[in-house]
Formats: structure tokens, C-alpha cells, sequence
């Protein structure tokens, strides 16, 4: 376990070149698992980033950051922390938009990609759902979280991890 601003030595391979690693927003993410699977099969290191100590799936690249119980503490060390070799996990669009404003790739818990062309979109759906809460108005919340959400994520997972192995050079 890690806090504050501090980054590993395994950012780096031998040969000094930048590792593709996940970063994951795991306050309430429902797909730990399926990123642990993946990390472990493609050898990648995950950083499971929460405001409050918790258990992570178990890999030996793998570590939690606690970061403040502050409010966006979490989304400010992620969003901070990451560039073009981080695939970051979250269902935060603003989260979303500064990451993909680095460099970086992000997926979805349910298996949404958020690059620049759809990141901006997605932000705007989300200012007019709460625009609409705040005048009163009723809103659907999200579905329930199924299987083939999993499903979903684990396509979207490999879609953008073979977009980053692509940029490494």
C-alpha cells in the first residue's frame, strides 16, 4: 500500500522503456476481477487507487494507492498519475475527460470506451441528466450491472490495451 504521489520503479521495464499499466477507480467498481484477469494474462501492473484502505485482488504488480478521504482525492492522484501507456478503469465522466485529456485510454466498468471523440459527448449527457435532476424532473439512474456488462468490459479491455501496446515504441 502506497499514499501520496509516489511512483514505482516497475513504471519502467528494463530497458527503461515506459510499462503499459491500469489504473483502476476502485471506489465501487464492480470489475476488479475481470481487470486482475487481464493484468495477470498480459503481465501488466495495476494500481487500484480508493479513499479508504480495501481489499484488491491478489497479483504481484498489483497495489492499492489510499489516497485522503478528501473530496475528489482519488480522481486528482488518477488523473494526475496517468498518460498514453495508462488504461484507466472508471464510470466517472469528468474523471474520464481530464484522463483522456492526458493521453490516456479509458473503459468503462460496463464497457464503454471514452476517447476524445465520444468523451465530450458523455459529459454532456451527463450535465443535462443532473441540469434535469436539479429542476426536478424524473431521470432513470443506471441498469443494474450484469453479466454481459462483464462481458463487454473484458472486449473493451483488449480493444484499447492493443490501441496502447500499438503506441509503445
Amino acid at each position: 500500500m502506497n499514499s501520496g504521489n509516489q511512483k514505482k520503479d516497475s513504471d519502467h521495464d528494463k530497458e527503461g522503456k515506459k510499462r503499459i499499466r491500469i489504473v483502476v477507480d476502485s471506489d465501487g467498481c464492480p470489475v476488479k476481477d475481470e481487470v486482475a484477469r487481464v493484468a495477470k494474462r498480459l503481465q501488466l501492473p495495476v494500481v487500484f487507487v480508493a479513499n479508504r484502505f480495501m481489499k484488491i485482488p491478489s497479483g504481484s504488480d498489483f497495489r492499492l494507492e489510499v489516497v485522503p478521504e478528501l473530496f475528489d482525492a482519488a480522481d486528482d492522484w488518477i488523473a494526475e498519475n496517468c498518460d498514453e501507456f495508462t488504461v484507466v478503469v472508471c464510470g466517472d465522466i469528468p474523471l474520464a475527460s481530464r484522463c483522456v485529456a492526458a493521453g490516456s485510454q479509458v473503459v468503462d466498468p460496463r464497457g464503454r470506451i471514452l476517447d476524445e471523440e465520444t468523451v465530450g459527448e458523455a459529459l454532456a449527457r451527463r450535465d443535462l441528466a443532473t441540469h434535469l435532476r436539479d429542476l426536478g424532473l424524473p431521470t432513470s439512474g443506471p441498469a443494474p450491472f450484469e453479466q454481459r456488462d462483464r462481458s463487454a468490459f473484458l472486449q473493451a479491455m483488449d480493444r484499447v490495451l492493443q490501441i496502447v501496446m500499438r503506441q509503445q515504441p
